[in-house]
């Protein structure tokens, strides 16, 4: 699990690409202070396993699956990617829950300058957007962020000048691809009260008053 408050920008050292998978050589610093062999890594918000660690850096594996769902399979060597390890038992939940298993990618629509802040726009497939609510969090390339406006094909977002300092987004551009983690909570809850075959209407009727009770 992890928080989506990114800890350092790596760089790509490498990439060995294979038939539908590829092997990735990240630069680092500050994630290598206790990175071991097996320990999970968020690079650009999906959830990587550290394969191999050096003074310089580390390596992981990323499967055909990872590639199709994300922006990963776009890097180059030099391109920066946002780090973040695993959140420890004993840390600050700063964010809010990310998975590092991404629903799927956005396209930088529009950026502008509002004062302090850059707003991005991100176009988004309905599939995507109808997990995206106004106020909201939505985890960009990995980083833990609240919705500001949510339209019918896209979503905005409102960035102080330390994110877009710190992480991948101050340099994104319009036509930039993006990964995107939508709220895991709303996942499972939508599930829930899903209509299925062997289900009667009543269960999710009951569940839909509970949740309306309960504030939710």
């Amino acid at each position: 699990m992890f928080t989506g408050i990114v800890e350092e920008m790596g760089v790509i050292r490498s990439i060995r690409r294979g038939a539908r998978s590829a092997v990735l050589s990240i630069g680092a610093e500050t994630v290598l202070s206790d990175l071991k062999l097996g320990d999970s890594v968020a690079v650009n918000g999906v959830c990587l396993t550290a394969t191999s660690v050096d003074g310089g850096g580390f390596t992981a594996d990323v499967m055909h699956e990872t590639l199709r769902r994300s922006s990963l399979g776009a890097l180059i060597p030099g391109s920066p990617v946002n780090l973040e390890r695993a959140m420890a038992a004993d840390g600050r939940f700063g964010g809010h829950i990310v998975s590092g298993h991404i629903d799927g990618t956005g396209t930088i629509a529009e950026t502008r300058q509002d004062d302090n802040a850059v707003w991005y726009t991100v176009s988004a497939a309905p599939a995507l957007l109808r997990h995206i609510v106004e106020k909201g969090s939505i985890a960009i390339d990995g980083i833990s962020l609240t919705v500001a406006t949510v339209a019918a094909d896209r979503f905005s977002v409102s960035v102080i000048p330390h994110t877009a300092a710190v992480t991948v987004l101050g340099r994104k551009r319009p036509g930039d691809t993006v990964n995107l983690e939508t709220d895991l909570i709303g996942k499972y809850v939508e599930k829930l009260l899903r209509p299925t075959a062997d289900s009667a209407p009543r269960n999710s009727s009951i569940s839909l008053e509970f949740l309306t009770e309960n504030g939710f």
